[in-house]
């Protein structure tokens, strides 16, 4: 127990300090952050895959879980001397300030919280280990028995009194380290800024644009449902007062932007569908909405881009980068924006608030850096970003693959044989969905409905009714052309380095 306890004081003493100098700095999360940069790759996917949106949460748990096991066995062996368990928490101190020092925001006003979680450690350690009943010699034992102290005298009632001390501590530490490095007051900054009115809408979305009602996704994927996919496990935060973006590097003309500047220039409207490379065939990570923001190529071509800047390489406030071709970011057919608006309501924190980059028809892990505060012109010879560096070693340019997906029916699901109807969506950003086929059981393939096109960068939902199926299980099988005439390969390949491919494949039951 006074191992456990100490573990424990020492964490949510950090998590509060560090919720009074910088979120960052809290040893616990830096070590998670620290897990998920040296993490291999495949496992990496496999989290991605397994646990979706949870995978952040299941680290912690798994974490705070080892932690728990290590102090109880600190405690174990402490039993006779104090030194087992102060090296561990010593290590732990360590391994923690190490962490805090690895982040790419590091400053030194951060060692201040694994500074206090050590002394908290130790101190909590110390002092339930002077009043906690350890085995004494012979009579002494039995004395302590019939006393209920120990050889010093010490009562079991003063180490439950210490104990519970302790925990309580523990305890209001970590609730206002939660609450110091919560989202609440960048949500309330979110609320303050009210709806946004884009001075160049969208079009709006024509009738016909899905098939929900025969298992599609709405055309326009719900803010609270876009899919998110990140390295953190605590939110940036960061108001539109604080927000900075420096650009810098190949320009004849370097400048740093304040929300106000942002403000000030002309925004735009863009529907635009997102896609990860973390997508598995049939994968979830795909979104569409409708962001407002300010062309990036406008804003470079005021500032001069200078000859051989082939890379737009961005940063975030937390430190993580991507590499952009300048060439896509330039492209007139391509608006590169900085986005400050998602359907029409000020970025959610999750997704980059206040204010994030985004490239139509790339991956994200290259183009749609969150919380942007740093732009660079500069070559690919001279910066590689953050899932492009070694060990890593994803592909440089990750162009979004023409792809499709299976809806309905669900894996497995029971469908009525004269009720059946394939749905799903298609998707190639920049080019366009020319068509969609379906094959069941290796059958010929049959062309698909397809919905309205609302542009070239969105997915395109489509559906197919399929009468007259005999009972039993069935194999259905989707692929999609685009508008240059590229068929999708049935070639099955992981999503890492560069992209999955392959037919997306569902088994039903009819009958």
């Amino acid at each position: 127990m006074i191992g456990v306890l100490s573990v424990a004081a020492a964490l949510s003493v950090g998590h509060l300090v560090a919720g009074l100098v910088a979120p960052t700095a809290s040893p616990f999360f830096a070590v998670g952050n620290g897990a998920i940069d040296l993490t291999p790759t495949p496992l990496k996917n496999f989290a991605v895959r397994t646990f979706g949106n949870n995978d952040k949460l299941v680290l912690l748990l798994g974490m705070a879980l080892v932690l728990a096991i290590v102090a109880l066995v600190g405690g174990l062996l402490s039993r006779r001397s104090p030194r087992p368990g102060l090296t561990l928490i010593v290590v732990l101190g360590i391994v923690g300030a190490v962490a805090v020092i690895a982040r790419p925001t590091f400053g030194v006003v951060d060692l201040v919280a694994p500074a206090a979680s050590l002394v908290a450690g130790v101190g909590a350690f110390l002092l339930l280990y002077r009043l906690a009943p350890r085995p004494a010699a012979g009579g002494a034992r039995h004395a302590s028995r019939a006393t209920g102290g120990d050889d010093r005298g010490v009562s079991r009632r003063g180490m439950l009194v210490g104990s519970a001390a302790v925990a309580a501590g523990a305890g209001l530490a970590g609730y206002g380290g939660y609450v110091l490095t919560g989202t609440g007051n960048i949500e309330a900054a979110r609320r303050r800024l009210g709806s946004v009115v884009p001075d160049e809408p969208a079009p709006p979305i024509p009738a016909g644009a899905d098939f929900a009602a025969v298992g599609t996704p709405t055309f326009i994927t719900p803010n609270s449902e876009f899919y998110r996919v990140d390295i953190n496990l605590q939110l940036p935060q960061l108001t539109p007062e604080e927000w900075e973006l420096r650009i810098h590097g190949m320009v004849d003309r370097e400048i740093t932007l304040n929300w106000d500047d942002l403000m000030a220039m002309r925004s735009v409207e863009r529907t635009v569908t997102q896609v990860c490379v973390s997508n598995e065939l049939g994968g979830p990570y795909i979104s569409t909405t409708n962001y407002t923001g300010v062309r990036v190529r406008d804003l470079l071509a005021e500032l001069g881009v200078r000859d051989g800047a082939n890379q737009v390489f961005t940063t975030s406030v937390d430190g993580w980068t991507a590499g952009t071709p300048t060439e896509t970011v330039l492209d007139p057919e391509n608006d590169t924006l900085l986005v400050y608006a998602m359907n029409r309501e000020p970025l959610p924190i999750e997704h980059g608030f206040p204010v994030r980059m985004f490239v139509p028809g790339l991956y994200g892990y290259i183009s749609a850096t969150k919380w942007i505060t740093d732009m660079e012109l500069t070559t690919f010879e001279d910066q590689t970003a953050y899932w492009v560096q070694e060990p890593r070693n994803w592909g440089r340019f990750g162009p979004i693959k023409t792809m499709s997906r299976i809806d309905s029916p669900g894996s497995f699901e029971r469908v009525p044989a004269d009720q059946l109807t394939l749905a799903g969506v298609a998707w190639a950003p920049t080019v366009g969905i020319e068509r969609v086929e379906v094959r069941v059981d290796g059958g010929a393939w049959m062309p698909a409905e397809l919905a309205t096109e609302v542009n070239r960068t969105t997915w395109r939902m489509w559906k197919l009714a399929v009468p007259g199926l005999q009972p039993g299980l069935r194999t259905a099988e989707v692929r999609a052309t685009d508008r240059s005439g590229y068929v999708q390969t049935p070639e099955r390949v992981p999503p890492i380095p560069d992209g999955a491919t392959g037919w997306h494949t569902i088994r039903f039951n009819v009958g």
